[in-house]
């Protein structure tokens, strides 16, 4: 369970993950669940034979199924330490390379490992109520043998102490996330007792440079008439690596990241709809959530455009209709474009969803896309789309602009695995308005 303040409010998320392994640690059955604000989404994954994970998404109303072809035995996160302490690797400076599996991704990734350090370290077991401090303080204490095991991937570290059986003792983030093994009643109890008004409180004055941990129609925010053609911004605080920073209208030097809007030679389409271009076949397909060849959102698409086969004309078509129909409101939960189309409700990544999903059933080459929007001296996480008309076109169904303004800074792309990974970032990355 995760609260984030953000300008006065507090956004509650919850994941919950279990898996069936076997006595080798097998991956049999995996079921993943994450609620937010209210809305729930769920993933139960199956290993049918050795070679195929079959996924079943349930997103509100709306079921999908999935299969995933497996080259290799699926490796859950969790998971890591046990093989590690299982697998008798639990010596300082062991190293090896994983493909793990995210159940709450759906996604596959490259992680590093090594055993780092070894130490003693000492975790509260038991706790008693302590009236005067009106808490739950410790009352017995364990000592124990720890292990610090570092995962990298995609540019960040995740550091886990765990015990001679695997079973984690503390982990830290670059998020600024610290896991820490305690008492049931410190950990629980205390978490619930705290004090939620002044947390929220205290997030409603964040100043002008910080980032803010919540979308910007989540805080009201609204963008100003005139589109910003031109920003210039510079980076630090983090490693760029694993981070979608060029290409397209932005350009990197340096620590200095410069973005340009699309003029109109930028929106000239070099070829007709559908798009034929095998290279682009990934951005023409459905894909978990994007659901681009259901029989609604394909009908839907074709409402829209009618006879329009010009790919520039159809993307601003899509870019109005999505904009027009959607109705700004705050969501916390993993969004799919065919219950967005449903609902005609969501935040950035709803817009985002359904508007990918429609210009693929339309053969026009789109994706997701997520970074920062810069606003009022403040920098939101935001997501929108980018469509190909030559080269990658960003444009903004949730705020109507097509294309999308050069205050829109495109960090990651792809869809929910890719855009976890700007989690790094908060807390972290530093930004200057040049």
């Amino acid at each position: 369970m995760l609260d984030i303040p953000a300008l006065g409010h507090i956004h509650r998320t919850t994941a919950r993950s279990s898996a069936m392994v076997n006595r080798a640690l097998r991956l049999l059955h995996v079921n993943a669940t994450f609620d937010g604000d209210g809305a729930q989404y769920t993933a139960r994954g199956v290993i049918a034979g050795d070679s195929v994970l079959q996924i079943t998404l349930v997103s509100g109303p709306d079921t999908q199924l999935t299969r995933l072809l497996l080259t290799h035995p699926i490796v859950l996160p969790s998971l890591v330490p046990l093989r590690l302490a299982f697998g008798g690797e639990l010596k300082r400076g062991a190293t090896s390379n994983l493909r793990i599996f995210d159940p709450m991704l759906l996604a596959e990734r490259e992680v590093s490992v090594r055993v780092a350090a070894e130490t003693t370290m000492v975790v509260a077991d038991s706790a008693d109520y302590d009236s005067t401090a009106m808490a739950w303080v410790p009352v017995h204490f364990d000592t124990l043998p720890a292990f610090r095991i570092d995962q990298e991937s995609g540019g960040w570290t995740m550091r886990v102490w765990i015990d001679a059986q695997g079973h984690a003792v503390r982990a830290t983030s670059p998020a600024g996330f610290t896991l820490q093994r305690s008492a049931f009643e410190i950990a629980y109890e205390n978490f619930r007792r705290r004090d939620t008004v002044r947390l929220a409180r205290a997030s409603a004055t964040a100043a002008a440079g910080d980032i803010i941990a919540a979308t910007a129609i989540a805080a009201g925010a609204r963008l100003q008439p005139a589109a910003l053609a031109q920003f210039r911004v510079r980076l630090g605080g983090v490693s760029f690596n694993g981070l979608r920073l060029g290409g397209g209208r932005q350009q990197v030097s340096g620590d200095t990241l410069l973005v340009r809007r699309e003029g109109p030679a930028q929106l000239t389409a070099r070829y007709r709809l559908p798009a034929l271009d095998t290279t682009l076949a990934a951005f023409v397909r459905p894909e978990p959530l994007i659901q681009s060849t259901n029989p609604r959102i394909e009908a839907q698409a074709r409402l829209i455009l009618q006879r329009e086969r010009d790919a520039a004309k159809a993307a601003e078509l899509l870019t109005h209709w999505v904009s027009g129909h959607v109705k700004p409101e705050i969501a916390s939960t993993i969004p799919s474009a065919l219950q967005v189309l449903e609902r005609q409700r969501g935040d950035c990544n709803e817009h985002t969803m359904l508007y990918v999903a429609l210009a693929r059933a339309a053969g026009l080459p789109a994706r997701p896309v997520a970074g920062l929007l810069y606003l009022d001296g403040r920098y939101y996480y935001h997501a929108w789309p980018e469509v190909y008309l030559g080269d990658w076109v960003a444009v903004d169904p949730t705020f109507d602009q097509f294309p999308a303004d050069a205050a829109h800074l495109r960090l990651a792309v792809g869809s929910l695995a890719r855009q976890i990974e700007l989690a790094r970032l908060i807390g972290t990355l530093k930004l200057e308005a040049l």
